[in-house]
């Protein structure tokens, strides 16, 4: 099954319903780069009228994972992943529609690789920027993701 933006929106319906609600959205995704949005509205705001950075870490974290649901289904096998650290910087406020980008899907095959030959999980740190409608980063966050072959 190839992943698609319309599949992945409608996988956060049903495994990931407040991201769904506060409008995380899939627009872009290849073996690559994965591109996430959201929309700075009532149900995602903090007191400060911007963007809880929650929610911003929800379309970050999804920016990456994303990638590595592709991969792991490529690779045919019963692989787990799992964030285990992660961290961020906030630049300016977040307002308006927020675009998170990865372009580290080239990261994930070696672990793939490593964990089916050795059955050891494997770690690696991707990276998601987002940035708003005039192109100005507003927050960066890195997430160092686990997989490990499923036994």
């Amino acid at each position: 099954m190839t992943i698609t933006p319309q599949k992945l929106n409608a996988y956060t319906i049903f495994k990931l319903p407040s991201a769904y609600i506060c409008g995380v959205r899939t627009k872009y995704i290849d073996n690559e780069k994965s591109i996430v949005t959201v929309k700075h509205r009532w149900i995602n705001q903090n007191p400060f009228k911007s963007m809880f950075w929650a929610v911003q870490g929800m379309a970050a974290e999804f920016s990456t994972g994303a990638l590595i649901i592709g991969k792991i289904q490529e690779s045919g096998k019963q692989i787990s992943m799992l964030v285990t650290t992660n961290n961020a910087t906030f630049t300016k406020k977040a307002t308006g529609k927020i675009t998170f980008t990865c372009n580290d899907g080239h990261l994930i095959d070696k672990a793939i690789k490593q964990t089916i030959a050795t059955g050891e999980g494997q770690t690696f740190w991707m990276q998601s920027v987002g940035v708003n409608q005039d192109g100005i980063v507003v927050s960066t966050f890195n997430f160092e993701w686990s997989i490990k072959v499923k036994s």
